[in-house]
């Protein structure tokens, strides 16, 4: 009797690690890749500036599309400017493919600027040489 007891308790023990696991391993691997994901605090999206310039390259990745554009100064030289775009996945949706911006296309782009002040911001939509405008939130 003391044996099947035993065993009883063991056999629970072993099946409440075992809940305990499959339900905790989930979630802090779920909650280590939120971690992963940065915010988007560094941009100033109250203010939404508007830029010409040419394509100098399209990256068309995940977890990030990166859109690098060259604008000349009003009396300076030309600057380069980094602007971060949402997911492919989530671009898609919006029509974006990865032909839609292509090396040396004139675009003008709306965007939320870098808080930092560097050239540079989280981009909102991109007017092709087309006149399409794809939207990116």
């Amino acid at each position: 009797m003391i044996r099947n007891m035993l065993r009883y308790v063991s056999r629970r023990k072993s099946i409440k690690s075992l809940a305990v696991l499959g339900i905790g391993f989930p979630l802090l691997i779920g909650s280590s890749l939120a971690l992963a994901h940065h915010s988007f605090a560094m941009f100033d999206q109250v203010k939404e500036l508007t830029l010409k310039g040419t394509v100098v390259s399209f990256a068309w990745g995940n977890p990030h599309v990166y859109l690098r554009l060259e604008s000349k100064g009003q009396a300076g030289p030309a600057i380069q400017y980094l602007f971060e775009g949402g997911s492919v996945n989530m671009l898609s949706r919006y029509g974006w493919k990865p032909s839609s911006v292509k090396f040396g296309d004139t675009v003008t782009v709306i965007y939320h600027p870098l808080r930092n002040g560097d050239p540079g911001g989280a981009l909102k939509s991109v007017q092709t040489p087309t006149g399409q405008v794809l939207k990116t939130w």
